[in-house]
């Protein structure tokens, strides 16, 4: 099958591992930011491919797992009122907030429904004049243009009972702010579908400023294993730039149309990455004009968020710090049946990644 066969030929694999053995003596540290580049990591087995000279170590690449307690209370808080529905996507359904999660407060009852777009969303509110209906928009710019979309319909076709809650947030400020922790970073493997949307231009600041290189990479295990290559490579020669191995999806410019969408809607604004804390201009937010579909501000929601479970240490996971298994409730009390953190919550979230595929290392 086009682009999938040749980009999971095991012979080609095993060519670039056995050329990655010359990179045995270096120390360097390469960290994905991409929940869909952790999974594919693990379930391809690719750390077992590579010598001990190459490590690879997860960000916070999902948006369900640095999408922070307060928005999950804030979403729960609007599921008690009568007359809302609330619409989501599936994996934001089992995190866990302060008391409870949404999951658990459907099974009460709540009018809790998932979507698998904005604009099923937007139907809900139209089959459904009677009732106030709020999508919940996670994701980062790949999901983001989505969210814009609805938001925009909803203004022209003078939708009056359709609103969002907004945890959207973009990648640029969360990269910078890694690379300014205490975690070592030698190269990014850049987000293949944030990528689509805005190219790869907006990671030139990296290269240029901190001296780190970066590869927008594909999925498959194919791309994974040369874009690793081309990041080793350019750290041995000290030529740190952004290079894209995802080229038949990615451009430098990237969906001028997307951007174009998601630039008219929103704006950007501080917000909170569970696990790392405040990070300016991190996240969106709807511009003045469309302010009376923003669920924030038309209920004026108010909630006391409890802090994080102080065992679970998804914060230092989220920051390349740790790893699941160093976590002491994985595997045990920490389970994809009953996650205490939002790691083991998502399928891209590192600590289900880990569970899931964890006799492949």
């Amino acid at each position: 099958m086009k682009y999938i066969d040749e980009y999971r030929n095991a012979e080609v694999v095993h060519k670039i591992s056995e050329r990655l053995k010359s990179y045995d003596n270096l120390d360097i540290s390469l960290m994905e930011v991409c929940g869909g580049h952790t999974m594919a990591i693990h379930r391809f087995g690719i750390p077992s491919l590579l010598p001990k000279g190459i490590k690879l170590i997860s960000g916070p690449g999902c948006p369900v797992c640095v999408s922070s307690i307060n928005f999950i209370d804030k979403a729960i808080a609007l599921s008690e009122i009568d007359d809302v529905i609330i619409t989501t996507y599936g994996d934001l359904i089992r995190v866990p907030g302060s008391q409870t999660s949404l999951e658990k407060e459907k099974s009460k009852g709540a009018d809790i429904r998932i979507v698998y777009s904005t604009l099923e969303a937007l139907n809900i509110a139209k089959a459904n004049q009677d009732k106030k209906v709020v999508f919940l928009g996670i994701g980062f710019e790949t999901t983001a243009p989505a969210s814009a979309v609805a938001i925009q319909k909803v203004f022209n076709e003078k939708i009056t009972n359709f609103y969002l809650l907004s945890a959207h947030k973009i990648m640029p400020p969360v990269m910078e702010a890694l690379l300014n922790d205490e975690v070592k970073i030698d190269g990014f493997i850049c987000p293949g579908h944030v990528s689509t949307i805005t190219g790869s231009n907006i990671y030139n600041f990296i290269p240029e400023k901190y001296k780190i290189a970066c590869v927008v990479t594909g999925f498959e295990p194919t791309d994974l294993m040369q874009s690793i290559d081309m990041l080793a490579n350019q750290i041995v020669n000290n030529n740190q730039k952004v290079e894209i191995q995802y080229s038949r999806a990615v451009i430098k410019d990237g969906n001028a149309k997307a951007q174009a969408i998601m630039n008219e809607v929103f704006e950007t604004r501080n917000d909170f990455w569970r696990g790392i804390g405040e990070i300016p201009n991190s996240g969106l937010k709807l511009r003045e004009k469309y302010k009376y579909f923003d669920a924030e501000l038309v209920f004026d929601i108010k909630v006391e968020s409890k802090s994080e479970n102080k065992a679970c240490i998804c914060g230092d996971i989220l920051r390349g710090l740790k790893t699941p298994k160093d976590c002491k409730l994985f595997g045990k009390t920490c389970s994809p049946v009953n996650p205490i953190g939002a790691c083991m919550v998502s399928s891209e979230g590192s600590c289900a990644a880990y569970y899931k595929y964890r006799n492949y290392e």
